[in-house]
């Protein structure tokens, strides 16, 4: 007789000192809070980055566009003074700076997102070419508190938001995925990040701070600033520089941290223009490494049947050999 497996995502809670089960129609009680890993909300999925793929455009807005902004300025310089010779040599440079990284970071596949479909309730995630999913409504997940110890930085504690997936076609076959990072999380904020998702998935698109459906998108576009404001250091400080202008009666007051904010944002704007720019073409592209049957099912007008619908119809087989 064999001693049945442990369960992992049981093994994970057994290990934690705060651990919380989670499921998708039982609220924490937390309040809603949105992650700066969610990339990409729609009516129909929202993704959240994966692995590395948050650094993606990083090297190219540091040599592409930094490098590009001081060569281009040195070209216009030299053309100035009438140093046509040395123009085309910075400008050339310029070019080199940005060209090559540029298409290293675009054509370098990229680590696709974990994608919550609202239309079929389902949650995808892709790894070594294998695809892992479960149904929403039968997911099963957990947050819970974990610290680590260094020699340096001594006790640090952390909070994992995790789910539990099995690999399509292949039920016994199991994965725990990180539902964004736990480093510099606290329970509380994975919690609030769980409600997010279930607000998206059960009440969704768009919902108001508790929750509830609405048909305005203020709440989730107030939650998702932190990360529409990467790389937006001007536009905050500007911000920040009209608050206190109206709280001071129309008095203009510039404080040191808003003049600060204000230059480094002038002198970051190349770099974090090309990031993003870079972030943007790569993560158009890597939509085209899903599935067909992903990528059907992402479509408003594609097919709403479940994956494990189709694993429990004897297609999966077949699905897998029409890839």
């Amino acid at each position: 007789m064999t001693t049945p497996r442990p369960h992992p995502l049981a093994q994970r809670l057994a290990k934690a000192l705060d651990a919380h089960p989670l499921q998708a129609d039982q609220p924490t009680g937390a309040p809603l809070m949105c992650m700066p890993e969610v990339e990409e909300q729609t009516e129909h999925y929202l993704s959240i980055e994966h692995g590395d793929s948050a650094d993606r455009g990083m090297l190219t807005g540091a040599l592409g566009g930094m490098g590009t902004a001081f060569f281009g300025f040195l070209a216009l310089l030299d053309l100035w003074d009438g140093h046509p010779d040395s123009a085309v040599i910075n400008a050339l440079i310029a070019v080199v700076c940005f060209v090559p990284v540029f298409l290293w970071e675009i054509l370098h596949p990229m680590p696709l997102p974990i994608l919550f479909n609202r239309r079929t309730r389902e949650v995808y995630f892709e790894q070594d070419g294998e695809l892992y999913h479960t149904a929403w409504d039968d997911i099963a997940a957990a947050a819970y508190s974990v610290s680590t110890v260094g020699p340096y930085t001594g006790r640090m504690g952390h909070a994992a938001l995790e789910a539990l997936l099995h690999r399509f076609g292949h039920p016994k076959e199991t994965v725990l995925i990180n539902l964004g990072s736990p480093l510099g999380k606290r329970l509380e904020m994975q919690l609030g990040f769980w409600e997010y998702l279930r607000a998206y998935m059960n009440n969704g698109p768009f919902f108001d701070e508790h929750g509830n459906n609405s048909d305005s998108r203020e709440f989730v576009e107030i939650q998702q600033q932190v990360r529409n404001s990467k790389g937006q250091h001007i536009r905050l400080a500007l911000s920040e520089i009209k608050e206190e202008y109206k709280t001071n009666n129309g008095r203009n007051y510039l404080s040191g941290i808003d003049l600060v904010l204000l230059l480094g944002g002038v002198m970051l704007l190349p770099m974090n223009a090309t990031q993003n720019f870079t972030y943007a073409i790569a993560k158009r592209r890597s939509r085209s490494q899903w599935p067909k049957l992903i990528r059907e099912r992402l479509d408003p007008n594609g097919p709403t049947t479940r994956l494990v619908d189709l694993e429990q119809a004897g297609q999966a087989g077949q699905a897998g050999q029409a890839e």
